[in-house]
């Protein structure tokens, strides 16, 4: 079970879907690509009939990548991999690798001055793919849990305790070497660790709960990729996410059923109300003149 689901956060950890976007419309802009992704630099607003852009690699111009003309892509020598929208102003690369790093500059001009010629820095960055998380109950009841990451480029971490920072009462010891924290006696619940870069974001959380004559230790992994981290209200009841998913959506179907059952049958004793009350009010207004004549009808009516 355990070798599946570390498959799986390995999986959800690829690079391959991440996009990020950048505004390129100031000059010095810093933007960061996922490596085996796709950045999405906003270079203008829209292109305009009146300008020639052209976007060039490296410090020096030697690289043209982009060239624009009366709102037509003259050239795009990149084209293979990324797409120019003149709508919108995005220019969009794809399958990014290593040697995309590097400073661009984007230049406008009428044809004949140039306008406005801005720079910007493209750098790659492999992104995290796992928040691996490890926890042990300490001889005097402490708590230590160690957090690690499945590679990516600079990876920051960054600990909660049931979705709130740590204060100095609860939080032990900090070691910035191996990743971990230390917890006191009285704290127990559910701790977080987020692992992110510039390009991606995981979350693994752990419940522990140590006490003097006996350890108990409940621990799962969830993965989230550029989202954000929801931590749980209650202790896991299994390692397994896809369980606790199930579990969680099976409850709200059940709500919901019930909600439309209780609606129908709100329906239904409106309407047999209804026409209850419309039968008496009928049966008093004619029954006295027309008794058999009535009953036929709504026996018609049946």
């Amino acid at each position: 079970m355990q070798a599946v689901i570390g498959l799986l956060v390995m999986m959800l950890g690829a690079s391959y879907g991440l996009e990020t976007h950048c505004d390129c419309r100031q000059d010095g802009a810093h933007c960061f690509g996922p490596l085996g992704g796709t950045a999405v630099l906003q270079l203008m607003d829209r292109a305009l009939e009146t300008e020639r852009y052209k976007l060039y690699k490296s410090s020096d111009k030697t690289t043209l990548i982009l060239t624009v003309i009366n709102n037509k892509i003259v050239n795009n020598f990149i084209q293979n991999r990324s797409s120019f929208n003149l709508g919108d102003g995005k220019f969009r690369v794809n399958n990014l690798s290593r040697t995309d790093s590097d400073e661009y500059h984007f230049e406008i001009s009428d044809g004949i001055n140039i306008k406005e010629n801005r720079s910007l820095r493209l750098t790659i960055q492999a992104p995290v793919s796992s928040a691996r998380l490890a926890s042990e109950c300490l001889s005097q009841g402490e708590k230590r849990v160690s957090c690690s990451s499945g590679g990516g480029d600079s990876p920051q971490y960054n600990w909660t305790l049931d979705g709130r920072s740590l204060t100095d009462t609860e939080l032990l010891s900090v070691n910035t070497e191996t990743n971990s924290i230390t917890l006191r006696q009285h704290v127990s619940g559910a701790v977080a660790c987020s692992v992110e870069n510039n390009v991606s974001r995981f979350c693994g959380f752990t419940f522990i709960k140590c006490t003097s004559n006996e350890t108990q230790i409940s621990q799962w992994v969830f993965a989230a990729n550029n989202m954000l981290c929801f931590e749980p209200t209650t202790p896991p009841t299994t390692i397994s996410e896809s369980s606790t998913v199930a579990h969680h959506s099976l409850l709200v179907c059940g709500v919901r059923a019930a909600v439309v059952v209780f609606a129908l049958i709100g329906i239904a004793v409106y309407f047999a109300w209804k026409n209850k009350n419309y039968k008496k009010a009928e049966g008093s207004a004619y029954r006295p003149e027309r008794e058999h004549q009535d009953e036929s009808v709504v026996m018609v009516e049946m």
